[in-house]
């Protein structure tokens, strides 16, 4: 079975597992009582009936449509796998649909038509005006897609636009502007190819135009060859950029040309082409999964061209979702009548824009580095950056309000950048951010129990993901027995059994090791060389000699099994006495970090000290501001308990230690989560104004019994345990943990290793510099 037939067979178990597809209905209200269903259905849901009777805007105040978009296809050109009808395009649809939930808070209900008939898919889409607040249209074959975006806005009084067409001009646009700008040229003095003339290369170059780009400047390929007078096939929208007077080839019109627009085909482009466009060149590949010309060939066929392409692992991606949930999200939310130039191109500005900004570090942290800025590699915003919703969604309300397309009017618009910031956490921004980075410089990561097929699934989307190299513990033959029984495809994953004739080597080298640094405290040669075949401390090991980048194990032992090699090999930081544990869960507020959950039964308060201070540490290993409460059952000193006092002092330690950081305790938990009470009652706390992310318990009965219930009430997601303080990444799995759970723990590993080879190698660099000043 081939690694194609597996990622078939996974995309395949995530769409069909649990409750088929990928999107659902959840009820805004509450409905457990009977006065509830009488409140949701008869006879109580007559009353808004009857005021939506009276006048029709009510239908905003009081259902579901102004946050509703239907994304709607007939199914005729669906990503690259062309017309393959309505059923097949709905997965498809219901992916639009995620995305602009998670990126926009947008509802979406997904519509497949089977309707081929222009005009009466026009007919269909505009009877449901009714139900949504707005239109976006999807994977509709061109000419037609012209004509059915065209009859709807001109008939419907909600916003509609295919995305097609317009998420890719919007956000090529925004590049292009920065583009420009740093090669130092005038959109209206350039010369274009445009290598493509369907939807989405029409309305990019019509949208350039609205910019200032002269269509006379422009040379265009179909399929058929280049666009001139000469050519009777041609629409009318294509005409004023049917240029050529004789037919030319692509090589032909690429010589002193400024800018390339690909929107075509891969590998259409050549390095000599690219050799022979005019001075600081700006080269767009954005055909999918393969660019015209691939980034490697173009850069490095002249150092002064930039360079962008719809891939993700290369600088400068061309991504629609850039665009899209943001610009329903301003249209929704002045409930404008239409999507009109005037908010594609203030979109289109509010991006070029926000790229000039300085980005934030949980975005440097996503992409692996140390600080993204405006430049040839970075001239459009990340997908992952937060600000995107409140940078564009505002920008297209102001524009739609300006130009007299908008029904509601924005007064207030700092609390319309707050309630957008409420209206998603970071919580899906940081696991994205997470897997990014992890993505971004992969590491080699110990499994300690290989013979689990939890372990074997999730090394497995590891590696395909680009997240690490696993290295599996155990028995060959049992691994590949039961990778074989679950179609799990280890090629390519290092197996390790230290039991085997071929670790003797190694088991002597690690035991000697081991013996060294264990003699004086109650091992001897023999029980050295012995607990070299026992996999965690073999494990250990290989992380300790280098032979492996990080390690997970825990998942079939007790915690404090699972804990003694690491702390027995590997060992603790420099100035650190003692290790914790940290869990990282999700919730609709964003992440809440807690500690200690794992490790220590009842620190002192100078351990509980360092437990903040290795804390707070971790917390900025994930670009984010540690704000901490200090919890207890007293609030600042309302009990004068030895427990409340605990935390009282641990206080004043942590401040002494580290005057800057948020902190504050002790106190209540629902006091530490609840601002409005906090400033309330004890207006004097450090927190008042601070969103707590960061929650230290005296003990570890409490914090662990916290994280449990938090668990199983529906947090979102959840990583963890982090171990912090070891010297190097080994990290513990709970008991039973998922699938998903173990992966997400194996970016954390990874993270941790790319963090820690990197202050390794900057210790050795200072080091020689010192080195280098006494010798001088």
């Amino acid at each position: 079975m081939t690694k194609n037939d597996l990622r078939k067979e996974q995309a395949l178990a995530y769409h069909a597992k649990g409750r088929p597809g990928k999107i659902e209905v959840v009820p805004t209200k509450k409905a457990k009582t009977q006065r509830d269903l009488a409140l949701a259905y008869s006879p109580g849901v007559a009353e808004p009936c009857l005021e939506i009777a009276k006048n029709t805007e009510n239908v905003f105040k009081y259902t579901a449509k102004g946050n509703l978009v239907a994304v709607i296809s007939n199914g005729t050109a669906v990503l690259g796998l062309g017309d393959i009808g309505p059923e097949a395009s709905k997965p498809v649809m219901e992916g639009k649909g995620v995305l602009f939930k998670i990126f926009a808070d947008i509802d979406v209900f997904d519509i497949e038509i089977n309707e081929k008939d222009p005009q009466k898919f026009v007919e269909i889409v505009k009877a449901l005006e009714p139900t949504f607040g707005g239109i976006n249209l999807e994977d509709i074959k061109a000419p037609e897609c012209f004509y059915i975006e065209n009859e709807l806005r001109k008939q419907m009084n909600i916003p509609v636009m295919h995305d097609d067409q317009h998420g890719t001009a919007i956000i090529s646009a925004a590049a292009l502007i920065n583009a420009l700008e740093i090669q130092k040229k005038k959109i209206d003095k350039v010369k274009f190819v445009i290598n493509g003339a369907g939807a989405a290369a029409m309305a990019c170059v019509l949208l350039y135009q609205e910019l200032g780009a002269r269509p006379s400047n422009f040379l265009m390929f179909d399929k058929n060859g280049v666009l001139g007078r000469n050519r009777t096939d041609l629409e009318e929208m294509k005409l004023p950029f049917a240029n050529a007077t004789r037919e030319i080839s692509l090589a032909e019109a690429m010589k002193g040309t400024d800018v390339f627009i690909g929107l075509s085909a891969g590998n259409t482009v050549t390095a000599e082409m690219v050799k022979s466009m005019a001075k600081n060149p700006i080269v767009f590949a954005m055909a999918n999964p393969t660019p015209e010309i691939s980034w490697e060939d173009a850069t490095g066929a002249r150092k002064d061209v930039i360079m962008a392409t719809g891939r993700s692992d290369y600088p400068n991606q061309v991504n629609n979702v850039l665009g899209f949930p943001y610009i329903f999200r301003g249209a929704l939310d002045v409930r404008a009548r239409v999507i009109n130039t005037e908010m594609k191109l203030a979109a289109v500005k509010a991006l070029a824009s926000l790229t000039k900004m300085p980005v934030p570090d949980i975005v440097n942290l996503a992409y692996n580095q140390e600080k993204m800025a405006f430049g040839p590699d970075y001239i459009i915003p990340k997908p992952l950056d937060p600000r995107l919703l409140t940078t564009v969604a505002p920008a297209v309300a102001r524009a739609a309000m300006e130009s007299g397309v908008a029904h509601h009017h924005i007064e207030d618009w700092e609390a319309y950048s707050r309630e957008l910031d409420k209206r998603l956490g970071v919580d899906n921004q940081v696991l994205r951010a997470m897997g990014a980075k992890a993505r971004s410089a992969p590491k080699r990561i110990v499994f300690a129990e290989g013979e689990n097929v939890k372990i074997l699934k999730a090394a497995q989307i590891v590696l395909d993901e680009g997240i690490g190299f696993p290295q599996l513990i155990g028995d060959k033959k049992e691994i590949e027995a039961i990778a074989a029984e679950n179609s799990i495809d280890i090629s390519g994953m290092e197996i390790f059994d230290p039991r085997s004739e071929e670790m003797i080597g190694k088991r002597k080298e690690y035991g000697e090791l081991f013996f060294k640094m264990r003699a004086r405290k109650g091992y001897t040669k023999d029980e050295a060389y012995k607990l070299m075949k026992e996999r965690n401390h073999f494990g250990c090991m290989m992380v300790e000699q280098g032979d492996a980048d990080c390690m997970l194990a825990g998942l079939t032992k007790k915690y404090d099994e699972a804990i003694r090699p690491a702390l027995q090999i590997i060992g603790t930081e420099s100035g650190v006495n003692r290790v914790a544990g940290m869990y990282l869960v999700m919730t609709k507020k964003g992440p809440l970090f807690l500690a200690d959950t794992t490790v220590n039964f009842n620190p002192t308060a100078e351990e509980l000290a360092e437990i903040v201070l290795l804390t707070a540490k971790e917390v900025r290993a994930f670009n984010l501001t540690p704000r901490i409460a200090l919890l207890s059952y007293s609030n600042f000193g309302s009990s004068k308990s030895p427990e409340a006092q605990l935390m009282s002092r641990t206080r004043e330690i942590v401040k002494e230690k580290m005057p800057d950081l948020i902190i504050d305790g002790e106190m209540q938990a629902n006091v530490a989560l609840n601002n409005g009470l906090l400033q309330e009652i004890y207006p004097f706390s450090d927190l008042v104004g601070q969103q707590v992310n960061t929650l230290i318990f005296p003990n570890l009965a409490s914090g662990n019994i916290a994280y449990n219930i938090l668990l199983e009430i529906g947090s979102s997601d959840a990583v963890g345990p982090i171990v912090m303080g070891l010297k190097k990444p080994v990290h513990l799995l709970q008991l039973g943990s998922t699938v998903s759970s173990i992966v997400n723990m194996a970016m954390i590993a990874v993270i941790d290793a790319q963090l820690k080879t990197k202050t390794t190698a900057e210790s050795e660099k200072r080091g020689r510099r010192l080195l280098k000043r006494k010798t001088d």
